[in-house]
C-alpha cells in the first residue's frame, strides 16, 4: 500500500474516533448475531428507523436459536414498517440454518456466511469484519462513493459493482485484520456523514487534500442519470399497505378487509395480495381470511 493510501486511512480512522455515531451493533459487547441483524435491517433503510426496531428485536430474539424457535410470521410482524419485509423472512430462514448447521452460532467463515439465506457478498464481508474483526473488502454504497471520489476523481461509482472495481479497491484493505475492520466501518461512516451523495461536506472532510474529485473542482457526474426510487402508487407501496393491515391485527383478517385498504386500484390490490401469498409473507386462513 502506498504512502498516500496510508495517510487517507490514518486520517479517516482518526476522524472516526472522534465523530462516529454511537450505535449498539458497534459497541464492544455487540455479538455477531447483533451485527448480522443490523446488516439485514440497514439494507436500503436509514439508521434512525432501524435503531428502535433492532433494539426490540434483540431483546426478543437475542440469539439465532431464539428466532428460529419462533414462527416466521412473527419475524415479519416484528419487522414493522422497515420495508422490504422479505428481509425478515430471510433472516428467520438464516437463523434456522445457523441452528441446524452451525450449532446456533453465526459462522465466521465467509463461505459459510455466503451460504446463508439472504446473505450476499457485502453482507457476508460486513458480518465477518464487524462481528469477528476479520480482514475483508467491505464495499457498500457509501464506501464505493468515497473511494470513487478519492481515487478516481468521480462523483459517483458505476451503477453496478464489477470485478475490476473489486480488484482496485482491494489494495485499500490494511494488512492487519483489526485495522482492516476499523477502516471498513470508518470509511462507511465517512460516506454516511460527510462524503454524502447529495450534499458532501468537503470543507470538513478529513481527507479532502487527498481527494482527486475535490482537487478537480468536484466535477459533475457524467454517467447515466441517477434516478431516485419512486414509491407512491407502486406495487411495493400497495403490498406494504396490505401487509400492514394483517400485521397490525390480533388475528386472521378477512380478505375483503385487506383488499379494501387499497382503494385506488382494486386490480393492483388483488395482484399484491396474490404476490404476498405466493411469497409466503401472508398465509390463507379459514373462511377467506389471511394471516401472517
Amino acid at each position: 500500500m502506498n504512502a498516500s493510501r496510508h495517510s487517507v486511512i490514518d486520517a479517516t480512522l482518526a476522524w472516526y474516533a472522534g465523530h462516529a455515531r454511537i450505535l449498539p451493533w458497534r459497541e464492544p459487547e455487540a455479538t455477531p448475531w447483533g451485527v448480522m441483524v443490523s446488516e439485514f435491517m440497514l439494507q436500503q433503510t436509514p439508521v434512525a428507523r432501524v435503531l428502535p426496531v433492532w433494539s426490540v428485536w434483540m431483546e426478543r430474539w437475542p440469539t439465532p436459536s431464539a428466532l428460529a424457535a419462533d414462527e416466521p410470521g412473527e419475524a415479519v410482524r416484528a419487522w414493522g414498517r422497515l420495508g422490504y419485509p422479505r428481509r425478515a423472512q430471510r433472516l428467520h430462514a438464516a437463523a434456522t440454518v445457523i441452528v441446524a448447521e452451525h450449532g446456533g452460532q453465526v459462522p465466521a467463515s465467509l463461505d459459510a456466511l455466503r451460504a446463508l439465506p439472504g446473505v450476499g457478498e457485502y453482507t457476508a464481508a460486513a458480518i465477518a469484519s464487524f462481528g469477528y474483526g476479520q480482514r475483508h473488502l467491505v464495499l457498500d454504497t457509501n464506501v464505493r462513493r468515497v473511494l470513487a471520489r478519492i481515487e478516481d476523481g468521480c462523483e459517483f461509482p458505476p451503477t453496478h459493482l464489477t470485478q475490476g472495481e473489486r480488484d482496485r479497491r482491494q489494495v485499500w484493505v490494511p494488512d492487519d485484520p483489526a485495522q482492516a475492520a476499523a477502516w471498513a466501518v470508518a470509511s462507511m461512516e465517512l460516506g454516511a456523514l460527510v462524503c454524502t451523495a447529495r450534499t458532501p461536506a468537503c470543507p470538513s472532510c478529513p481527507v479532502r487534500e487527498s481527494c482527486a474529485w475535490f482537487a478537480a473542482g468536484r466535477p459533475a457526474h457524467e454517467g447515466p442519470p441517477r434516478r431516485g426510487q419512486t414509491y407512491a402508487g407502486t406495487d411495493r407501496q400497495c403490498r406494504g399497505v396490505l401487509l400492514g393491515v394483517v400485521r397490525d391485527a390480533a388475528g386472521p383478517v378477512p380478505e375483503e378487509a385487506v383488499l379494501a385498504a387499497w382503494t385506488s386500484d382494486p386490480a393492483q390490490a388483488t395482484r399484491a395480495l396474490e404476490g404476498l401469498l405466493a411469497d409466503g409473507l401472508l398465509r390463507k386462513g379459514a373462511q377467506a381470511t389471511v394471516t401472517l
